[in-house]
């Protein structure tokens, strides 16, 4: 007995080798048998098109919940980077090397402890002369006025005073007529510069330059009218009056110790060595000492803008994965059709089984109907995130909405995977169904 099983293994050991001698003298029969394993891979995609093609009705309410997951994933992504964009760009045009410093007092007894918090132009100007990364400097003046021109009246609107740095500044263009420019800052001249808003709402055209309006009870004279600038976070940049910072301090002089600047870097890479220079400046004419906490607030627009990428970030993933919630349920149901599948065809399975097929083919065949249906749901689902996103762009108050190739890839990937896992149940049942059974199964 112990002579047979050595010859029999012997045996076993030379066919290994001379299979492995035939491999290594021809090497096309790995060629000829890794096209062979790829040719029975793409038999059962052929064979899962052919059962979903057969049974069209079923499959389609099937993949019914892939379709709606997948487009509402697509949809809902794109329409929020469609958004995150906008507002992203709209902060850039601000200027991500603009920088807005105002006198703030820190809560609490160390902010009590401080006395009282003030901020005039001499600091601007310090500012402005010992900062060597600030090319550009202006003070800030705030407040609602009334303005009056012939019978209209227009109450509430943001009245400014800046000097001629701030055009340039805040990008802001003058459409018709000039800007202030240094002698009426000098002078602290009665003029004035309009935003489209203001003229709009006092019916009023380009002919108002060079005319006079009643502001706060005051004469002013019209220098200009800035080129519309649209709405920046439900804040509308054109319902505005630009004054002299020099007048506006003549008609509110409260403000002449309370007074903020906006600044702006000389690059977007020196926006923090200019916030430390503005802090080291200020921190030395307002005589803190270390330890106390600054009588100021610096805002920057770069931190501006990467906070909202952050919130974008955050609030994509999180839509998505919402969204995504609903691929499950659409993997639930291939599940139970594909179980149902598996029944209908029992005798074809012990069929296959009877003339040599293994228990792994029949569950590639299955796990292939599982994922190809699966996939086709996520190409529809494609197909109209795209046509809602389209059709979406058209509308005239609709930001421009473009679909990332990222989602799309996201979206089939989930898809496959959703067939993958909710395939594995009826694949395994039908490859450990014995082929006996499975040809006496009515």
């Amino acid at each position: 007995m112990s002579q047979t099983m050595v010859s029999h293994q012997s045996t076993r050991k030379l066919r290994r080798l001379l299979s492995a001698a035939s491999l290594v003298r021809a090497p096309g029969a790995v060629v000829r048998w890794v096209s062979g394993g790829l040719w029975g891979h793409w038999q059962n995609v052929v064979t899962a098109l052919v059962q979903i093609w057969a049974n069209k009705g079923r499959a389609m309410l099937t993949t019914l919940g892939i379709v709606i997951a997948v487009t509402s994933t697509i949809t809902v992504v794109s329409m929020v980077q469609g958004f995150g964009d906008y507002v992203t760009n709209m902060l850039r045009n601000f200027g991500t090397n603009m920088i807005f410093v105002h006198p703030w007092q820190p809560a609490g007894m160390r902010g009590m402890m401080l006395g009282r918090i003030t901020m005039d132009v001499d600091d601007v100007r310090a500012v402005g002369a010992r900062c060597d990364k600030i090319r550009r400097i202006s003070p800030m003046i705030f407040s609602n006025a009334t303005i009056e021109y012939g019978r209209d009246k227009i109450e509430n609107v943001d009245f400014q005073g800046a000097t001629e740095q701030f055009q340039t500044i805040r990008s802001y263009t003058v459409e018709h007529g000039r800007f202030f420019g240094p002698i009426d800052i000098d002078a602290g001249s009665y003029s004035c510069v309009l935003g489209a808003s203001v003229l709009k709402r006092l019916n009023a055209d380009r002919s108002i330059v060079g005319d006079y309006v009643i502001i706060n009870g005051m004469r002013f004279l019209v220098l200009g009218v800035f080129e519309p600038k649209g709405s920046a976070m439900g804040n509308d940049q054109d319902d505005l009056i630009l004054v002299p910072y020099t007048t506006s301090l003549k008609m509110a002089p409260f403000w002449a110790r309370f007074m903020g600047f906006i600044a702006e870097a000389d690059g977007e890479e020196n926006v923090e060595e200019s916030c430390l220079q503005m802090t080291r400046v200020l921190r030395e004419r307002h005589g803190l000492q270390p330890g106390d906490p600054n009588d100021f607030r610096i805002f920057r627009q770069d931190e501006i803008l990467a906070d909202f990428e952050r919130v974008k970030i955050i609030a994509t993933s999180a839509l998505a994965s919402i969204v995504g919630i609903s691929l499950i349920v659409g993997g639930i149901g291939i599940m139970n059709v594909c179980l149902v599948s598996v029944t209908e065809r029992t005798r074809e399975i012990g069929l296959r089984k009877s003339i040599g097929a293994r228990r792994r083919d029949i569950l590639f065949q299955f796990l292939t109907e599982a994922i190809v249906l699966a996939v086709a749901g996520g190409a529809m689902g494609v197909v109209l995130g795209y046509a809602i996103c389209a059709l979406a762009s058209q509308h005239p108050s609709m930001v421009d909405i473009s679909v990332p190739y990222w989602v799309v890839l996201l979206a089939l990937g989930f898809s496959a995977t959703v067939g993958l896992v909710f395939g594995l149940i009826p694949a395994f049942k039908a490859a450990i169904l014995h082929p006996i059974d499975a040809l006496r199964h009515e």
